[in-house]
């Protein structure tokens, strides 16, 4: 069977590197990158660390406003689409690629799986909720990695087609967190395990925002510890626009993009994560390191209730009080599965179509 994949930014590759492997051991994958994330670290730096095959198609779509991205990320996957004719179609995720991937299958009539499906904020001024909610409402199959993200498709009427897989981010990370033994990045960064924290900002909510960025880089700067912060080149862009590079004090070391492997090694070294990611925020939980979340919302819910993960939007005093004083002693849960995702995927993939050949 010949299934299309379509992925544009850092976690999408992330999700795709375990379930990619699973399919080609008996199907054809073809692999749209749709260059919503273009740069060297945020994309093809994971393709080479995660061993994923080269896309068979790169759109070169690059950075847009939402509508303008979206509409010509649909445009083209359709033409590919439409040339390749394929029996299924996997969306990864939140992104506009997800969006797009997912409307041109549906208006092709072509069976499609959301991966990562069901999880909410309940926020919809985040594009990325608008984004899950109408890619789960156009998919045949809903893969879905945790129970809470089970029980949001079932209040929204989705209860065929629903799996819960556990979580494809976590075979991946699985996967590599041995490898990140052998990074040097901490030396290079002459960093102490335990004595820093992560920082990573790059939604709209705050880069966009002046008011909420400024209060985030004082607040980083009014930290007492150095604070490691692998900048987004949109929010490298934001710093620059609105004039705020005299609010970075010198306990913030600026760094580059990470590549994936160098990114858990800092992750898991870590005393403290602040980001407003929604992935950060689940390998935080999943390697035991607290998280202040730069949010007001969240999707992976289960962070917060099991209490490793706060949320703190973008007020100065509560980023402050967070680092000062955060820290989760509660018991953990088994919220990702198992680390067995893809393997669940393929089976209950293989199942589908297997079922639709004999249709036929």
């Amino acid at each position: 069977m010949k299934i299309v994949s379509v992925v544009g930014a850092r976690p999408q590759f992330i999700k795709a590197a375990s379930v990619s492997k699973a399919l080609r051991k008996e199907h054809h994958e073809v692999l749209i990158h749709t260059g919503q994330h273009y740069d060297f670290e945020l994309s093809q730096l994971f393709f080479d660390e995660l061993t994923i095959p080269e896309p068979d198609y790169n759109l070169e779509v690059g950075s847009a406003s939402h509508g303008k991205q979206t509409s010509e990320m649909l445009k083209r996957i359709e033409q590919v689409l439409v040339k390749e004719n394929p029996d299924f179609v996997l969306v990864y995720g939140d992104t506009n690629s997800t969006l797009a991937g997912a409307l041109a299958a549906v208006k092709l009539h072509i069976p499609m799986a959301h991966i990562e499906a069901g999880l909410r904020s309940f926020d919809r001024k985040m594009p990325e909720e608008i984004n899950r909610i109408l890619t789960d409402h156009c998919s045949t199959l809903l893969f879905a990695p945790t129970e809470t993200a089970v029980k949001n498709l079932k209040e929204e009427g989705l209860t065929d087609g629903v799996y819960f897989t556990g979580d494809v981010m976590y075979d991946t990370l699985l996967q590599c967190v041995d490898l990140s033994k052998n990074s040097k990045i901490l030396e290079q960064l002459d960093l102490k395990p335990k004595n820093y924290l992560l920082a990573t900002i790059h939604r709209p909510s705050n880069t966009d925002n002046p008011v909420n960025l400024k209060n985030i880089l004082v607040a980083f700067s009014e930290v007492k510890e150095p604070i490691v912060f692998p900048v987004h080149p949109r929010t490298k862009k934001f710093i620059r626009e609105q004039g705020l590079a005299n609010k970075i004090k010198d306990n913030i070391i600026f760094t580059k993009p990470r590549g994936y492997i160098e990114f858990i090694c800092l992750e898991k070294n870590a005393k403290m994560i602040l980001t407003d990611s929604g992935g950060v925020q689940k390998e935080a939980y999943i390697l035991r390191v607290p998280c202040i979340t730069l949010r007001e919302t969240t999707e992976w819910v289960e962070t917060v209730e099991d209490g490793w993960n706060v949320l703190v939007g973008s007020e100065r005093e509560k980023i402050i009080k967070a680092v000062e004083g955060f820290e989760p002693k509660r018991k953990q849960r088994d919220v990702f599965g198992n680390g067995k995702a893809s393997e669940r995927i393929y089976e209950t993939l293989q199942n589908y179509l297997d079922y639709q050949k004999k249709s036929k």
